[in-house]
């Protein structure tokens, strides 16, 4: 049985490290090496590419920060989660991932923005 919560929480600690360093560190422990991540804005293959992603989101949005929005759920391989990203833990923009786990880390993210401003 998965730890869902701290999958989740691994997913959204990798995405506001603005240490490369460290950062780098909480994607080999929250990604498969050959992960493979999906959304209508990016899309990568490999923790390199997951880290460049990452990387251009925090160039993009200086101060934004990810938060869980509600908790992560799932069964077998699967994990959903929402999360909001903003300034000062507001929501700017919000979305759901979808994924495939294997052992404790994410291989496949598919991610939808269910708010985003005009």
């Amino acid at each position: 049985m998965h730890d869902l919560d701290r999958i989740a929480e691994a997913y959204i600690a990798a995405w506001n490290e603005t240490d490369a360093g460290r950062r780098d560190v909480l994607i080999e422990q929250a990604f498969t090496a050959d992960i493979g991540y999906r959304d209508p804005v990016m899309q990568g293959d490999g923790r390199e590419a997951v880290a460049t992603m990452i990387a251009g989101v925090q160039h993009q949005f200086p101060g934004f920060r990810f938060a869980l929005n509600g908790k992560p759920d799932g069964f077998a391989d699967m994990i959903r989660f929402s999360w909001i990203f903003g300034p000062d833990g507001t929501s700017v923009i919000e979305g759901t991932d979808f994924a495939t786990i294997e052992g404790d880390r994410l291989k496949r993210v598919t991610g939808f923005l269910d708010k985003i401003p005009t």
